[in-house]
């Protein structure tokens, strides 16, 4: 382990277990995706500088174009020795929607891996639920390139990733209850995972007790809301009732989203590639949210930050943001 002067005590996190696979999945993970999309020496340096600090779970994406640096920074921490074994960490990437037709998400999953430099994946998701042209990595994907998706063979494709041991478990992203419903009623093997956004001003409350009932675990993405990404504001981080009660703990307004998720049982990726505020949005395992704080954050107005308009085209599948949430909008 560095032991060098420089390097903060690693936080310990906690772990869930996904049931279908038995694997541990860190609480809180690093998510990569910058805007605009695209991996450099920089993001390669924040992702040490995370493992140093004791996050383990990395979430990535072919569309992030983030693969190779994490793969580069994982190659990096082993041979400095900061961890022991590439299965200390808990890596996902997701399914693009170009490659979302049962004859290429294997061949998909295999080109991730070589990026990465693994042999397996902890986790790999499908990504929106939607499908495109094949061949095509461009975002936003042309509005009619779009196609319907196939959710019984893509699906039955992404078994076969986990059945080949390309990854330990599957799930999907920004599913609908409805849509993850059908995938349920197909699947020989359940989605292990959902990654929806999530945060204290969109807290997806039917979503959460749908997934419960059917045991599959739920991942947020922005929970800190996504300043600067291509959808992002800073509607969460200046929410004046988060601010309130961040003030009155002491802590920051990213802790109290944090920590708010945490409790209410769902794991996060969150995007931060510095130092000090990676550290922060660790140390949110030593303390709590009162009766009171709980009960004022359920109350703050509801509103979707991701409407999920890229993915939307009058001549395509999906036709307006009713449909692509099936009402939970």
């Amino acid at each position: 382990m560095d032991s060098s002067s420089d390097v903060a005590p690693m936080i310990s996190v906690p772990e869930v277990v996904i049931e279908s696979s038995n694997q541990r999945m860190p609480v809180v993970g690093l998510g990569t995706a910058a805007s605009p999309f695209a991996g450099s020496e920089a993001t390669k340096q924040a992702i040490l500088d995370a493992i140093k600090l004791g996050y383990r779970h990395f979430d990535t994406a072919t569309l992030y174009q983030t693969e190779e640096s994490l793969g580069d920074a994982i190659a990096e921490a082993l041979s400095l020795r900061i961890i022991k074994s590439r299965d200390e960490l808990f890596v996902t990437s997701k399914l693009w929607c170009s490659d979302a037709h049962q004859d290429l998400v294997v061949p998909a999953l295999q080109k991730s891996l070589e990026n990465l430099q693994l042999e397996y994946l902890d986790l790999y998701l499908i990504h929106w639920p939607v499908s495109a042209k094949p061949g095509s990595y461009e975002f936003p994907v042309k509005k009619e390139d779009f196609l319907p998706m196939d959710f019984k063979y893509v699906w039955a494709a992404m078994e076969e990733c986990r059945n080949l041991g390309l990854t330990k478990s599957i799930g999907v992203s920004n599913f609908s209850c409805k849509k993850l419903g059908e995938v349920l009623a197909e699947a020989k093997i359940p989605p292990a995972v959902n990654q929806v956004e999530i945060n204290p001003l969109w807290q997806q409350n039917k979503l959460r007790e749908f997934c419960k009932e059917k045991g599959v675990l739920l991942t947020a993405y922005a929970p800190l809301g996504a300043r600067g990404a291509i959808w992002g504001s800073n509607r969460v981080m200046e929410c004046e009732e988060l601010k309130q009660i961040a003030d009155a703990k002491g802590k920051t307004v990213a802790q109290v989203c944090l920590r708010w998720a945490y409790e209410q049982g769902v794991t996060v990726v969150v995007k931060s590639f510095n130092k000090q505020r990676m550290k922060e949005n660790l140390e949110i395992f030593n303390w709590e949210l009162s009766d009171e704080e709980s009960n004022k954050i359920t109350e703050i107005p509801q509103s979707r930050g991701c409407l999920g308009e890229d993915y939307i085209s009058i001549n395509g599948p999906i036709k307006s943001m009713e449909e692509l949430w099936d009402g939970e909008i």
